[in-house]
């Protein structure tokens, strides 16, 4: 709690333990235990500091009676917004979906509620499907520096010869400046000389990306149209990249 409090955290997260998944019932629960029992010791620990606010994370791996009992832990605390902790950290996609269906109805409704660590895009939408409003992840960043870019069909990995010579945008309907000013012959070309700029502007893209999908996703909630949305998105992404010249 010190350091992020000297770090000015706007939003700062309670001290918890995430077990590796998969993991036997019992350690789970002493690691939930464990973790509700630094929860209390953080919310005192935190004060009263008006501009910052302080997260509680639920625990309880897969187990939903586990979860709940987290949540009710966590509710008698009060905090100023509830994590779901202790996914993502290797049980795959529909394990996760599995959790989100009942883990967030657990927590207040009237609070945000933020998945820790992911993630894709496919997991960001089916996370906000399942009531998750705040998602955080390395990804955009990480992906842009080893080559990889996020787009409306996909992953496109620009250190692949496919891209050396073709003058077309990672992504036409992307108005981020990667996209709006470079080519992929161009992003193909810096990676592969270890150009400091290809992770700068392809980080730059996923990020705008990243921002257009939640952005899009709002839209869609506030005009009801949500299923529609949603039915796009992955229409988009089964088709693949555009193909080679």
């Amino acid at each position: 709690m010190e350091i992020q409090k000297l770090l000015g955290s706007d939003i700062v997260m309670c001290f918890d333990e995430c077990p590796a998944l998969p993991a036997d019932r019992e350690r789970i629960t002493q690691s939930m235990e464990l973790s509700m029992r630094w929860a209390r010791r953080s919310r005192d620990a935190f004060g009263d500091r008006p501009g910052h606010a302080l997260f509680g994370i639920q625990q309880g791996g897969l187990e939903e009676d586990l979860r709940g009992q987290s949540a009710e832990a966590l509710r008698a605390i009060e905090f100023d917004g509830y994590a779901v902790g202790g996914l993502a950290v290797g049980e795959g996609q529909e394990a996760m979906f599995g959790v989100l269906d009942f883990a967030p109805d657990q927590l207040p409704a009237d609070k945000p509620r933020y998945l820790m660590g992911v993630g894709k895009p496919d997991d960001i939408v089916g996370a906000v499907k399942r009531g998750i409003d705040m998602m955080d992840c390395v990804l955009p960043s990480r992906s842009g520096r080893t080559g990889q870019a996020f787009t409306r069909r996909g992953v496109v990995n620009i250190k692949n010869a496919r891209h050396a010579e073709d003058p077309r945008p990672l992504d036409e309907d992307c108005t981020c400046p990667a996209c709006r000013n470079y080519s992929r012959a161009y992003l193909h070309h810096v990676f592969r000389a270890q150009e400091m700029i290809s992770g700068m502007l392809l980080t730059w893209h996923n990020l705008h990306y990243f921002q257009e999908i939640m952005q899009g996703m709002r839209d869609a909630i506030a005009a009801g149209l949500f299923s529609a949305w949603e039915a796009d998105f992955h229409a988009k992404r089964a088709q693949g990249d555009i193909e080679p010249l």
